[in-house]
């Protein structure tokens, strides 16, 4: 998942924050945007990337 967000957004700052628990957790600049435990499930095939995406074409364009 790391590898495929640094390729698609290389301007990000991709961090990996291993922890116990099971948690799964996306932000965008400080937003949540996607949480394995508030939803109880894995995200699905392309949907943090599609989270993402919505994300940042809510951002205000300069």
């Amino acid at each position: 998942m790391a590898a495929e967000l640094r390729e698609r957004y290389p301007e990000a700052t991709v961090r990996l924050i291993e922890s116990s628990g099971g948690l799964f957790e996306v932000s965008v600049d400080g937003d949540l945007v996607f949480s394995k435990k508030a939803l109880g499930r894995h995200a699905g095939p392309g949907e943090v990337v599609r989270l993402i995406q919505q994300r940042r074409a809510q951002e205000p364009r300069t």
